[in-house]
C-alpha cells in the first residue's frame, strides 16, 4: 500500500535568496536517494517558507524492491567435469558468493556458456531505510553562507529548531544536533501558539494553513500577485510585473496580505528611479503606476499576517518610507548644488582596484581610449569633444551622496544631474548608457557616445585586470570580467564596428603606461594573447546562442575573430550556405587542397615559371580571378557571392588533381604545386577554416 512521507526542517528565518536553490536541491537529493535505495515513489514536492523547508513524497512503497545481482563465474567447461558434476572451481566460486553450487545458473555469453551466481537481497521496510536517508538529505543541502550555532560543527542556512518526519502517521526517529524528529510542527510565529501535532503526513498543507501558514510557495506566490494587482486596481493604478521582487517577497512571508500605502506627492519631484529604488530595493514595495505610466504617490506592500490592525501596519510602513524619501530628497538637492565636473577631482580618493590605481586615473585612461575611438569613427571636433566630456563625467556620480546611499543608481543619477545642470542631452544620456548592458538581456546604449564610453570603460577594466594577473578562474569572477567581455562583444555587434579587437587591447594597454605607479605583470603581447583567448571562448558561446552549429562556430573562429561583427556575418553566411548544393563542391575543393598543402611547412608564392601542365595554368588563372572577385564581394559584405565564387574552384581543382601528380619527386615542382594549393586554402580562410566542418553535419 502506497504511503506518504513528510520531512520538515524548521528553522530561524532563512534569507529569501537561499530558498529557491535549497528547495531544488532538496527535491533532487531526495529523488536520487530514493532511487539509490530502490524505493519506488510517485509524486515528489518541496515546500518552503522563511521558517521551514519541507519535502513530501507521495505514492511511496512500503518496502524496498528486492535486489537481484548476477555474478559471472567460470565457463561451463571449467565448472563441470566430464560427468557433468561441479568441479572444485565451481564449488569455490559458489562458496565465495555465498550460494550453494546447485543454485548456480547457466547463462549464454558471446564467449560461450558460463555459470552465474544469482544473489538476492530482500527489501527492507521503508521506515527503516528512511532513518538512514533523512540525515544525509539534511546534511547534503548547501547554502551560500551557512552558519554554525551553539557548540556544534554542523552548518546550515540558519539554526534548526524542530524536525518533523512522518511516514503516513508513523514518526521516523532520527536526531540532528540535539534536535529529535517528531510529529510536531509550528504555525505562524505570531498568529499560532505552540506546537501543532500532525496526525498524518497528508494533513501537512491543510494543517499549516489553518495555522496561518501557506506552505506551498507556488500557491503563496499566486496569492501575492493576485492581491497586489487587485489592490492596485482599487487605487486606480497598476503594478508592472517584477519577477525578482515577487520571488523575494514570496519567501519573506508565510501568510500574505497585500495593502496599499501612500506618501506625500511632493516626493514625486524626485527622479522615478530614486523612488522605485527606495521602494523596491530597500522596502520590498511594489511601485504603483497611473494611467499615463507615471508613478503615483502610492505603494503596495505585503504583510506577513492577516488584515487585522492593518491601519497600524500601513502607518508604520508609510513612516519608514517617508523617512527614506526625505533622506533621498536631501541627498538629491545637495548633490545638485555641486556641478558634476567639480565632483571628478574627488575620484582621486576612490580606489578603482588596489593594483590599478584610483578611479580618477581610470577616468583619464577612459578619455584617451574614447579619443582613439572617436578618431577611428571619423568624428568631427565637436562630436569628439562631446565624447571626451561624457568620458570625463562618466564616473562623477560615484562620489555623490545619492549614489553613496543607493549604489544601484550609479549612471542613472549621473544622467539626471547632468541634464539638470545643462549638459548636452547626448552627453547626459551617455553617463547612464555607458554601463549598458549590465546583464544578459539588458538594453544596449541608444547613443553612439554611450557605446563609445562604455567600450572604453570595459576595455580599461579587462586589460588592466589581465595585465596585473587578475583573471577569472572556474566559477570565480569577482570583477565580472566575463560580463565585461560580453558587453564589449554586444556593443561592437550592435554598432557593427569592424575595429580590430587586438588594436583595442593594445590601445587600452598603452594608456596604463602613462601611470608609472601601476606595476603591470604581463607585457602588452602577453596580455593581448590571453585576452584574445578569453574573448574566443565568449564569442563561441555567443555564436552557439544565436543558433550557429558548433562546427561552423569553430570554423569561422579558426579563420580569425579580430573583427567581431565580421565574425558573426561569416558565421551566419556559412550556416545558411551549407544547406545549398554548392556547399558540397566548396567543401570538396577546400578539403583536398588543405590536406595536401599541409606538406608545405612555410607559405610560399606559386611561380608560373614552374608550371608544366595546362591544368596548372588553368587553376592559377582561375584562382587569381577568384581572389579578385572574392575580395570585392567581401568588401561589399556579400558573403553569399564570395562563397559561391570559392565553390566554383571545384572544377579547376578537379582537373588539376586529375591532370598532375602533386607529390612528385622533383622538389621545385612539388613545392610549387603545394604553394598553389596553399593559396586556395588561404582564400577559403578569408571566410572560414572549412576543415573544421563535419561533412555530414547539416547544422544540427
Amino acid at each position: 500500500m502506497a504511503k506518504t512521507f513528510l520531512l520538515e526542517i524548521g528553522t530561524e528565518e532563512i534569507p529569501a535568496r537561499f530558498m529557491e536553490p535549497a528547495l531544488e536541491q532538496l527535491r533532487e537529493l531526495a529523488q536520487k536517494a530514493l532511487q539509490e535505495e530502490r524505493l519506488e515513489f510517485g509524486e515528489i514536492a518541496a515546500y518552503g517558507t522563511p521558517r521551514r523547508l519541507a519535502l513530501m513524497v507521495k505514492g511511496l512503497a512500503e518496502i524496498q524492491k528486492e535486489r537481484v545481482e548476477e555474478v559471472k563465474g567460470p565457463a561451463c567447461r571449467v565448472a563441470f567435469d566430464a560427468e557433468g558434476k561441479f568441479t572444485r572451481a565451481a564449488e569455490g566460486f559458489a562458496r565465495s558468493q555465498g550460494v550453494k553450487p546447485e543454485e548456480l545458473v547457466i547463462r549464454p555469453t558471446p564467449a560461450g556458456d558460463y555459470v552465474f551466481a544469482v544473489k538476492r537481497e530482500a527489501g527492507r521496510p521503508t521506515a527503516e531505510v528512511l532513518k538512514n536517508i533523512i540525515p544525509r538529505l539534511v546534511a547534503g543541502l548547501s547554502f551560500p553562507r551557512p552558519m554554525r550555532w551553539a557548540y556544534t560543527e554542523f552548518r546550515f542556512a540558519r539554526p534548526i529548531r524542530w524536525l518533523v518526519a512522518l511516514l503516513d502517521s508513523e514518526v521516523i526517529p532520527f536526531e540532528l544536533e540535539g534536535v529529535r524528529s517528531d510529529r510536531y510542527t509550528y504555525g505562524h510565529r505570531f498568529l499560532s501558539k505552540g506546537p501543532v501535532a500532525l496526525e498524518k503526513a497528508d494533513d501537512y498543507l491543510a494543517c499549516l494553513e489553518s495555522r496561518y501558514v501557506i506552505a506551498d510557495q507556488a500557491r503563496r506566490r499566486e496569492m501575492i500577485w493576485s492581491q497586489v494587482q487587485a489592490v492596485a486596481v482599487q487605487e486606480g493604478g497598476r503594478v508592472e510585473p517584477d519577477e525578482d521582487l515577487l520571488e523575494e517577497v514570496n519567501y519573506l512571508v508565510e501568510y500574505p496580505t497585500a495593502f496599499c500605502g501612500s506618501f506625500p506627492e511632493k516626493f514625486l519631484v524626485l527622479p522615478p528611479e530614486v523612488l522605485i529604488t527606495t521602494m523596491r530595493e530597500h522596502q520590498r514595495y511594489f511601485p504603483v503606476y497611473g494611467s499615463q505610466g507615471k508613478l503615483m504617490a502610492r505603494f503596495i506592500a505585503v504583510r506577513n499576517g492577516t488584515a487585522e490592525h492593518m491601519e497600524i501596519v500601513r502607518e508604520g510602513n508609510e513612516k519608514v518610507l517617508v523617512a527614506r524619501l526625505a533622506d533621498a530628497r536631501f541627498f538629491f538637492e545637495e548633490d545638485l548644488k555641486h556641478p558634476l565636473e567639480q565632483q571628478v577631482s574627488k575620484l582621486e580618493k576612490i580606489v578603482f582596484q588596489e593594483s590599478l590605481g584610483m578611479m580618477y586615473d581610470k577616468v583619464q585612461r577612459i578619455q584617451k581610449t574614447t579619443a582613439f575611438l572617436a578618431d577611428w569613427l571619423g568624428w568631427g571636433e565637436g562630436r569628439r569633444q562631446d565624447a571626451l566630456r561624457a568620458a570625463l563625467l562618466a564616473k562623477a556620480d560615484l562620489v555623490t551622496s545619492m549614489v553613496y546611499e543607493f549604489p544601484e543608481l550609479q549612471g542613472i543619477m549621473g544622467t539626471e544631474y547632468a541634464r539638470r545642470q545643462g549638459e548636452k542631452p547626448e552627453v547626459a544620456q551617455a553617463l547612464r548608457e555607458h554601463y549598458q548592458p549590465r546583464f544578459a538581456g539588458d538594453a544596449l546604449p541608444q547613443t553612439e557616445l554611450g557605446a563609445v564610453v562604455g567600450l572604453a570603460d570595459r576595455l580599461d577594466t579587462l586589460v588592466g585586470c589581465f595585465a596585473v594577473g587578475i583573471q577569472p578562474t572556474g566559477s570565480q569572477d569577482p570583477y565580472a570580467l566575463r560580463r565585461q567581455a560580453l558587453g564589449i562583444c554586444h556593443l561592437l555587434l550592435d554598432r557593427q564596428w569592424d575595429i580590430s579587437l587586438r588594436q583595442l587591447i593594445r590601445t587600452a594597454y598603452g594608456q596604463y603606461l602613462s601611470f608609472p605607479s601601476i606595476s603591470l605583470k604581463l607585457a602588452c603581447e602577453e596580455t593581448e594573447n590571453e585576452l584574445m583567448e578569453f574573448f574566443r571562448q565568449r564569442l563561441r558561446n555567443l555564436l552557439l546562442d544565436r543558433g550557429i552549429s558548433y562546427d561552423v562556430a569553430d570554423a569561422v573562429l579558426a579563420a580569425g575573430y579580430e573583427c567581431i561583427p565580421d565574425l558573426f556575418r561569416r558565421a551566419e553566411a556559412v550556416q545558411q550556405f551549407r544547406s545549398r548544393p554548392e556547399f558540397a563542391d566548396l567543401l570538396t575543393a577546400y578539403t583536398r587542397a588543405n590536406n595536401l598543402s599541409r606538406h608545405l611547412e612555410v607559405f610560399q608564392e606559386a611561380d608560373a615559371e614552374y608550371f608544366v601542365s595546362d591544368v596548372e595554368n588553368l587553376l592559377y588563372m582561375s584562382l587569381k580571378q577568384a581572389e579578385e572577385e572574392m575580395q570585392a564581394a567581401l568588401l561589399s559584405r556579400d558573403l553569399e557571392r564570395a562563397l559561391l565564387r570559392f565553390s566554383a574552384l571545384h572544377e579547376p581543382l578537379a582537373e588539376f588533381f586529375n591532370g598532375v601528380m602533386v607529390m612528385v619527386e622533383d622538389v621545385k615542382l612539388r613545392n610549387n604545386r603545394l604553394a598553389l594549393l596553399q593559396r586556395v586554402v588561404a582564400l577559403g580562410k578569408k571566410v572560414a577554416d572549412f576543415s573544421k566542418i563535419v561533412a555530414d553535419n547539416q547544422g544540427n
